[in-house]
């Protein structure tokens, strides 16, 4: 990306501190500016000029129960690309800047998502090592303007920015828009599951290595 201009905290938050993070990112292609609550009720606020995207994006934050604030502009006169990739990007970042040191979370999560015939299924580790495997087959190319292919595009930016090892499987469904919120939902319900805090966990790293780092 061409002249990038990040503005983000790069300590992680003191233990007990909220689990907020706000970044602001513009490239010659995008410039999105960004708000997260991890302990948050699932409000959303999202413009990303992309309807569709936003409506998985609000979907996302409200079975994470993460608060998102999302605003994004893009170069949409090209297609829909740069503007879904790089918020998958901010969004990742975001959430491995607000977990800080991971201390006390329950690092692994997993839903299985019904959405009319569809199934969807995501499996995720809050690891520190960045990891797509993606197999969600979609029956057409687009979802009215929105490119099918996009989907993985998101949620491989998000799982490498994030820090995070992410399977998601579709199990049935030949709907691409069932699909699509399937596996949204499902990343949904599993960071949610992820981040909780873990009572039993004492403010503990949940790693034999004492470290979440890769």
């Amino acid at each position: 990306m061409d002249a990038q201009r990040n503005q983000d905290a790069k300590s992680p938050a003191p233990q007990g501190a909220p689990r907020r993070a706000a970044i602001a990112r513009t490239t010659s292609e995008t410039a999105i500016r960004l708000a997260i609550d991890l302990d948050g009720t699932g409000r959303a606020e999202i413009t990303t000029g992309v309807g569709f995207l936003d409506h998985m994006l609000t979907a996302l934050a409200r079975h994470s129960l993460i608060d998102m604030e999302i605003e994004a502009q893009g170069d949409l006169h090209i297609d829909f690309h740069h503007t879904t990739e790089d918020v998958g990007i901010v969004l990742g970042q975001a959430v491995r800047q607000a977990l800080g040191d991971k201390r006390g979370i329950r690092r692994y999560g997993a839903a299985l998502i019904p959405m009319d015939e569809a199934l969807a299924e995501a499996a995720l580790d809050i690891s520190g090592r960045p990891f797509l495997a993606w197999s969600v087959p979609f029956a057409r190319p687009k979802i009215g303007e929105f490119d099918t292919e996009l989907v993985e595009e998101f949620f491989r930016a998000f799982a490498f920015n994030a820090g995070v090892t992410l399977h998601v499987t579709l199990k049935a469904g030949t709907n691409a828009h069932h699909v699509a919120e399937a596996c949204f939902k499902a990343l949904a319900r599993a960071l949610r599951m992820a981040v909780e805090p873990d009572p039993r966990a004492a403010g503990a790293i949940p790693s034999t290595k004492g470290s979440l780092e890769g």
